[in-house]
């Protein structure tokens, strides 16, 4: 470069100036997050091929981490359970958020208290609301089962709907998609409102009905910002772990197995660097496949 050729800051014109002076400014910050997430991500990768020591000496055993994971039953059922997981919430938070969003774009009195409402799931404190949904399935004081089994006598006896995997994944799944859903209707009705009037007008002169109009100018006009949505919320429920550990210890997705499998029992945290390593390319395929194929980006 001739920056570096002149090595004079007087032949430097503005442009160059503020070029050094924005990379300056930005180089503290960049080490620093370079570093808490770089570092920990090479380490991980690091221990994925020894078999750790925590009291040192850890042993070198190659791709002997990965092998145990994909050849043990329970890693295979920790991921059907995550991809039953990620899909269902992804699509309901989605759906949900459009409907609401659609609700939400109509005026009618007190529009402002409802919209502010809509947020309470996406902002109350995590631990509160699961704690509330856990008192909700109590079987022997929860309002679930009162409700079910004393006034309608839907069934014959008292249970835990969320003590069982069968049943406690749709637990949390519901749970997600009523904590999330507020992003996407916040994102889809900023969407909305910036779609010109005219257009529906224009629709509605031609003879288009309310699903013609939904179809032809609608969802044409949110495509792209429920196509990041959905890439958000696929990222985001993939690596989901304090709603559904707090929740339930039932629901075992890999971010919760990789838990019990690193950090409880015999405590094997090479493997359980093996099982993140896996995430993480797992993660990666899907964004560069999602990107490419459906968002065309």
């Amino acid at each position: 470069m001739d920056l570096i050729k002149t090595g004079n800051p007087k032949t430097l014109n503005r442009q160059q100036r503020e070029s050094i002076l924005g990379w300056t400014l930005i180089a503290p910050a960049a080490v620093i997050i370079l570093a808490l997430i770089l570092y920990p991500i090479i380490y991980n990768i690091y221990l994925s091929f020894f078999d750790v020591n925590l009291e040192g000496g850890n042993t070198y055993i190659g791709l002997d981490n990965y092998s145990n994971v994909v050849f043990d039953p329970s890693f295979w059922n920790s991921v059907l359970t995550t991809i039953i997981y990620v899909v269902c919430t992804t699509i309901g938070t989605t759906l949900v958020g459009l409907i609401v969003a659609m609700a939400m774009d109509k005026k009618f009195p007190f529009r402002g208290i409802v919209r502010s409402l809509v947020l309470l799931p996406y902002v109350a404190p995590v631990i509160s609301v699961v704690f509330a949904w856990q008192f909700i399935f109590d079987p022997v004081n929860g309002i679930f089962m009162d409700i079910t089994y004393e006034k309608l006598g839907i069934f014959s006896e008292r249970f835990n709907l969320i003590g069982t995997p069968e049943a406690a994944v749709w637990i949390a799944i519901i749970f997600s998609i009523w904590k999330g859903f507020p992003f996407a209707y916040l994102m889809i009705l900023s969407r909305l409102q910036a779609i010109d009037a005219t257009l529906y007008e224009a629709a509605e002169i031609d003879g288009a009905n309310a699903w013609n109009k939904f179809k032809s100018i609608t969802m044409p006009e949110v495509y792209f910002v429920i196509g990041a949505i959905v890439l958000l919320r696929v990222i985001w429920n993939f690596n989901k772990f304090e709603e559904i550990f707090l929740l339930t210890k039932n629901v075992k997705v890999l971010s919760v197995y990789t838990y019990f499998k690193a950090f409880t029992g015999s405590m094997e945290m090479g493997q359980g660097s093996a099982l993140a390593v896996i995430q993480f390319l797992l993660l990666i395929g899907f964004i560069l496949f999602y990107v490419k194929k459906v968002l065309k980006w």
